[in-house]
């Protein structure tokens, strides 16, 4: 019998490991294809590497969720050293614009929200569904509203930490006045944060619900 659940625990261990491989391999891939996990906006970058994150923690817990939050914040941190936009000092302490640099408010912005985004969503939806019951309709809008918290924490968190470390900074390398620069990130939220987190919601909620029902199917 312990030999059993020994090798249950081992081959459970394996097939851990292996999906957590395969979801980082999904969120390199789309960071670093063009115009796909980071699509240029100008004054910013819009991004779906958010959603393997998100899916990862529902489906394989935080611990791992925040490994692939990690993963997402380093592609961030090389993609805006390698390829930068005028804001992504902000991204990278190895990146400048004029006198203005990254620093350990960038390493911050660049890990912390998206360590995050692999931990909150487990949560949510572990809260969700209990008082859900397990109906059918009541797990899709669980597994929506906690793949919409983890984009909502991706973008507010960075953006109210850019605001935090870089109000100044930010406020010169997109023209905009500094009384005024948290208008401006406001209109960032909504325009690009919303239909994130909206995104964010449908795919998380369809791709986790198939995910969960070809799990079932293989335990039968």
């Amino acid at each position: 019998m312990n030999n059993t659940n020994t090798a249950r625990d081992n081959k459970s261990q394996t097939l851990g490991m292996v999906q957590t491989a395969l979801f980082a391999a999904l969120i390199i891939i789309l960071a670093f294809t063009p115009f796909l996990g980071y699509i240029p906006l100008g004054f910013t970058r819009a991004t779906i590497i958010h959603i393997p994150v998100i899916i990862a923690s529902i489906t394989l817990g935080p611990k791992k969720g925040a490994f692939l939050g990690f993963v997402f914040g380093l592609t961030s941190l090389i993609n805006n050293t390698i390829n930068p936009t005028v804001t992504s000092f902000v991204f990278s302490p190895f990146y400048s614009l004029g006198e203005v640099e990254g620093g350990i408010g960038s390493v911050i912005i660049c890990f912390i929200p998206r360590i995050l985004v692999g931990v909150v969503p487990f949560f949510v939806y572990k809260a969700l569904h209990k008082l859900a019951k397990k109906n059918e309709g009541g797990n899709l809008l669980s597994l929506g509203i906690a793949g919409m918290s983890g984009a909502l924490t991706n973008t507010l968190l960075v953006m109210n930490l850019i605001f935090l470390f870089f109000k100044d900074a930010y406020a010169s390398a997109n023209g905009v006045a500094v009384e005024a620069v948290y208008g401006f990130i406001l209109s960032i939220i909504g325009i690009n944060g919303v239909p994130e987190a909206i995104v964010a919601a449908i795919l998380v909620a369809l791709i986790t619900k198939a995910l969960q029902k070809a799990r079932i199917t293989q335990l039968k």
